[in-house]
């Protein structure tokens, strides 16, 4: 590859048409191609099936919104009843912690809404979860998936104890 910010393998003409800028190929496409499917399958089952299939897609795509509501409503009301910011254990939620997951499910995860350490509306998005031993994650989000986390934790001030 080479530094014109283009991905291309070979140089025939089929290929150089296909050739995307690098930040596109990295673009979340799933934001284009949810809404995208659900038009194809209202148009597939209105092919294949007439109203009534249009009618059953419809219902389909409806509770799968519904579905997807309920769990981000349910998410966010057992967070309401927590302080913003803690987090049980510091060092359990970062061993659980795996790149790509989504704000929601770290939100579930911790049942608590993070500390925004970043500037409010601003990519990325940095957010801190702190225990009762004053250990913390930061974690780091671009465009609502996890990017990076680190571990914090203070310096124990006496001797181990024994075993």
């Amino acid at each position: 590859m080479q530094g014109n910010g283009f991905q291309s393998g070979t140089h025939s003409p089929q290929r150089r048409l296909r050739a995307v800028p690098a930040k596109i190929a990295g673009m979340n496409f799933q934001k284009i191609f949810v809404p995208v499917a659900g038009v194809a399958v209202v148009v597939l089952a209105y092919r294949f099936y007439g109203w009534a299939g249009v009618a059953a897609a419809a219902a389909g795509l409806v509770m799968w919104v519904l579905l997807h509501f309920t769990r981000m409503m349910q998410v966010l009301k057992r967070a309401a009843n927590r302080p913003i910011g803690y987090v049980d254990s510091a060092v359990m939620l970062n061993a659980k912690l795996l790149p790509g997951m989504t704000l929601l499910h770290v939100v579930a995860m911790t049942r608590a809404l993070g500390e925004l350490k970043s500037a409010k509306s601003e990519q990325p998005e940095v957010f801190r979860w702190t225990d009762g031993t004053q250990s913390h994650v930061t974690c780091t989000f671009v465009g609502g998936k996890l990017s990076h986390h680190a571990l914090f934790r203070p310096a124990q001030d006496g001797p181990p104890p024994a075993p």
